[in-house]
């Protein structure tokens, strides 16, 4: 409200065909399909160290949840972030760690893979349609979330 935006409106810089409302009101993606394809080839344990669906709470808020004696290291140049999460920090003027700690930024799951297994597990992916990102690191620790 406070960003005068209508909703009803096409902001080209952000979608050239659709209003602010559609944008907002994509649905979520469901992962479910292509965990399960994951979790079939490769047995949880050896391959697979943890997952996290990024939902509220953003990355900060969601991976700590999946780590104990492990600390999530990130890369904050190795993804760009959805259109739509500049666009309600730019008009919103929202800091950068509210907008980490809201949102998910483009990052809708993670998987906690094996550094032997990655390339193995993103190609599988990948098949499916999946874009895979290699977005950080994990790293001994108390279950932190560090962005860099």
């Amino acid at each position: 409200r406070e960003a005068k935006l209508d909703i009803a409106k096409v902001y080209p810089e952000l979608d050239e065909t659709r209003t602010l409302g559609e944008v907002l009101l994509a649905p979520t993606r469901i992962y479910a399909k292509q965990i399960v394809g994951v979790l079939r080839k490769y047995k949880v344990k050896q391959v697979i160290s943890g997952m996290s669906h990024i939902t509220g709470s953003g990355l900060p808020g969601n991976l700590p949840r999946s780590l104990t004696n492990l600390n999530a290291v990130l890369n904050r140049k190795s993804w760009t972030p959805h259109p739509v999460f500049p666009f309600l920090q730019k008009h919103g003027n929202i800091a950068d760690n509210e907008m980490f700690d809201v949102f998910n930024m483009g990052i809708g799951y993670c998987l906690f893979v094996r550094p032997h297994f990655a390339e193995a597990v993103a190609d599988l992916l990948r098949k499916q349609g999946e874009t895979v990102r290699v977005i950080g690191k994990l790293a001994a620790g108390t279950g932190r979330f560090i962005m860099k």
